[in-house]
């Protein structure tokens, strides 16, 4: 069987800019049969995401993901459907994602790197559970359970950066549900922050091109800040952070603006910045949501039924075929999406109905 997949063609360089031509389609032949423990999925959606730039890399910096191996098959997020299986676990027809999925149009691979999704908790909406129902809902769930230390009733202001992008745009409105009392974000362009305005329940947003974030911040936060959900880093963070309260706190969950330049993670902050963070016991700790497995079932759960409630909502951007992967993550690196991005590879027909 001949299936299309997606290679590292080559490397953007620790300091540059990731491109289309860093990706390259091929063909490769599947065998016609499947060994015990193997199962044959259909691809039908995969995910890109900004800590894919660090896979980029030969060397990603970190200790728990490995670098994409050039002219080798690239993996991350992804959501199919099982078409014939030699695993106790899955039978034909069953819904499964994983986070190590090759960008590959079908795939035959051990059983035990998969996991069986229920489409009753996304309303068959199954690309959910690469986005609000599935890693970046969790890391923004409890990164905020986590480090955010909101209070009910003490009137606390969350900013967020990156505001509609996958982790920003749930953020935000996870900080109203916990009980912030004012959530701001911060994104580029007047398209974002009329959606955060008026359909993500942000109560204000600034775009970060025009005018001075500072002298907004000032204005839309007249109490300071209280929680920075801090997707961007750099210059956007630094004018944020001077603005934190005493004893406030900082969630890191990334640092996009930051990704293509070879410094360590997190990145070492400015030092006039790092003298008001310690002067004003600000916390900025290491989040890594991988730390936390004991609550991703919760997590789900609890997403789930916000966004079945209705108090949820989800935005994505949707993106054709998979020889378009590498266009959809450099579109993603530069702030192109709104919401979750995600490349439809095969779209499943039988769940329309749902």
């Amino acid at each position: 069987m001949i299936v299309q997949r997606v290679v590292l063609n080559s490397r953007p360089g620790k300091n540059g800019n990731p491109v289309v031509e860093n990706f390259r389609v091929e063909e490769v032949n599947l065998p016609d049969n499947i060994n015990e423990g193997q199962v044959q999925v259909r691809t039908l959606y995969l995910s890109v995401d900004p800590y894919m730039r660090c896979r980029m890399n030969e060397d990603t910096g970190s200790d728990y993901i490995s670098p994409w191996q050039l002219s080798q098959v690239v993996d991350g997020g992804g959501i199919g459907i099982i078409e014939e299986s030699k695993h106790t676990n899955f039978t034909k027809g069953d819904f499964v994602t994983s986070f190590y999925w090759p960008w590959q149009t079908k795939v035959i691979l051990d059983g035990n790197i998969f996991e069986k999704v229920d489409p009753q908790l996304v309303d068959g909406h199954l690309s959910y559970f690469l986005g609000a129902i599935g890693m970046p809902g969790l890391t923004s769930l409890i990164g905020i359970q986590e480090k955010g230390h909101i209070t009910a009733g003490s009137h606390q202001t969350m900013v967020v950066s990156g505001a509609a992008g996958a982790c920003g745009s749930l953020a935000g409105q996870i900080g109203h549900l916990m009980d912030c009392s004012r959530v701001v974000g911060i994104c580029g362009t007047p398209e974002k922050c009329l959606l955060l305005t008026s359909e993500l329940g942000f109560d204000a947003a600034i775009n970060y091109k025009e005018g001075s974030v500072a002298e907004q911040l000032r204005e839309l936060c007249p109490s300071g800040v209280d929680v920075y959900f801090d997707n961007v880093g750099g210059d956007i963070s630094d004018t944020v952070i001077s603005q934190m309260n005493q004893n406030s706190h900082i969630i890191l969950c990334g640092q996009i603006s930051q990704y293509n330049k070879d410094v360590p993670y997190p990145p070492p902050l400015p030092s006039a910045v790092e003298a008001i963070r310690k002067e004003r016991n600000i916390t900025r700790e290491r989040f890594l949501v991988l730390n936390f497995k004991d609550k991703f079932e919760s997590g789900i759960l609890q997403l789930s039924q916000w966004f079945k409630e209705g108090k949820l909502k989800i935005k994505e951007t949707m993106i054709n075929g998979l020889e378009n992967m590498g266009a959809a993550f450099q579109s993603m690196m530069t702030g192109g999406n709104i919401g979750k991005q995600i490349v439809c590879i095969s779209e499943e027909t039988s769940l329309l109905s749902l």
